[in-house]
């Protein structure tokens, strides 16, 4: 039987409250109604301290960097590096070597497919995903099986959202040569026992990326700890700006692997008859980087480096708990995705109801949920479904707030059934 979150009225003190008053954009209105934000699987809000990082920059150090000698120069350069570091300390790499800026968690895993992958895949190995996949997990996969000959193997996933391991452990051989899962599925919220994925593909001599899009904020994040070799993530989900993510590779891969893309910083000497590379993490990132959006990355992460973490997770946990007994009190409401552990995602389907229907009539009374297949279009086969209603939940949210998306959606679906 299926583990259903506890809906516990005593949860961790939380002063969600404090937390609301530094996201400027919760305070706004929507159709002359409240916002009440529930698509933070899509993209978080930022909070003023974030703003403020971007806007600085621009009013007081705008130069390129790396490049320069003069004094903004330097001290762009200084900042851009620096948010290399806290990056580091969130997610406890080992050296700041092993931090590569790129647009996000999608670039991250084309880049590691491009560089690790053509270099070290052949005809007939495997790369092995689940069921659970964000399509960037799986479309660069499939372009590199095309480039390779190899092949691109599927764990299967249950009734309830989680992958079927023992048929996972069943598809690992000799021939799995990338092992590449979500740590957090964006669909339906199960969070995968990585762990014990990193500990099965490694016995098997696979190399393993972790997909972080969905956990950067959701789950204490040690890359050492979990003994991933790859973990990627966007800033855009994590209270950061858009256009901006990072790819953790261990230095050993990373310094074995060629460039992605030729350009401007990614050199150590230029002639036309050869290039020699810079050295990691600079070889990867060619051309001007995005120098404000790594500032205020870094600033989302100090941000909520400092707030407490095991607070901040029971706060979501009993977020989901409340939006779980709600939706369950809904006629024809069927909620897709009741794994054993959940992060705060509830994605559901109701009988004779359009979820885009439903989404933009919520919009009408200033709620913002996320419908459609949620570029996970598999998972969505997997249930009969060709998209869902999604609501997703992070650290501002507060209860008042999930009662609020029910009590909209009690509103309108007698118009929706009429």
């Amino acid at each position: 039987m299926t583990a259903k979150p506890v809906l516990n009225e005593r949860a961790l003190p939380f002063d969600v409250e404090r937390i609301r008053r530094d996201f400027p954009l919760l305070a706004r209105k929507v159709n002359g109604k409240p916002l009440v934000y529930a698509d933070n699987a899509a993209t978080t809000q930022k909070p003023s301290v974030v703003i403020e990082r971007l806007r600085h920059y621009y009013e007081f150090e705008n130069a390129n960097i790396h490049r320069g000698v003069h004094t903004l120069s330097a001290e762009a350069t200084a900042a851009h590096e620096q948010a290399r570091d806290a990056i580091q300390r969130f997610i406890n790499a080992r050296e700041s070597r092993e931090i590569i800026f790129t647009r996000g968690a999608t670039e991250s895993i084309n880049l590691v497919a491009q560089t690790w992958g053509l270099r070290n895949l052949h005809a007939d190995d495997e790369i092995l995903i689940s069921a659970l996949e964000h399509h960037a997990n799986i479309v660069p996969w499939q372009m590199l099986c095309e480039q390779t000959g190899a092949r691109l193997r599927v764990a299967p996933i249950n009734d309830r959202g989680e992958i079927e391991m023992e048929q996972f452990e069943a598809l690992l051989s000799a021939r799995t040569k990338l092992v590449a899962v979500a740590h957090i599925s964006n669909a339906l919220g199960t969070i995968n026992p990585v762990e014990k994925i990193v500990q099965l593909a490694h016995e098997a001599g696979s190399v393993v990326l972790i997909d972080g899009a969905q956990s950067i904020i959701h789950c204490a994040i040690d890359v050492q700890a979990l003994g991933c070799d790859f973990f990627v993530f966007s800033g855009h989900k994590a209270l950061g700006p858009t256009g901006i993510g990072a790819l953790y590779g261990r230095a050993e891969l990373l310094e074995a692997m060629p460039p992605y893309q030729g350009g401007g910083d990614m050199i150590k000497t230029v002639s036309f008859e050869r290039t020699e590379y810079n050295d990691i993490p600079f070889r990867f990132e060619a051309g001007t980087p995005h120098i404000a959006g790594a500032l205020g990355l870094a600033s989302a992460l100090d941000y909520f480096a400092a707030l407490d973490l095991p607070a901040v997770l029971a706060h979501e946990e009993h977020l989901l708990a409340v939006a779980t007994t709600r939706a369950e009190a809904v006629p024809g409401l069927r909620i897709i995705g009741q794994a054993a552990h959940k992060a705060s995602v509830l994605s559901f389907d109701i009988e004779g109801v359009h979820p885009q229907d439903l989404g933009t009539l919520l919009d009408h009374h200033g709620v913002a949920i996320r419908t459609g297949h949620h570029c996970a279009m598999p998972v969505m086969q997997r249930f009969g479904l060709a998209g869902t209603a999604r609501a997703s939940f992070a650290l501002y949210n507060t209860v008042a707030e999930v009662h609020a998306v029910f009590d909209a959606i009690d509103k309108v679906l007698p118009m929706l059934r009429a």
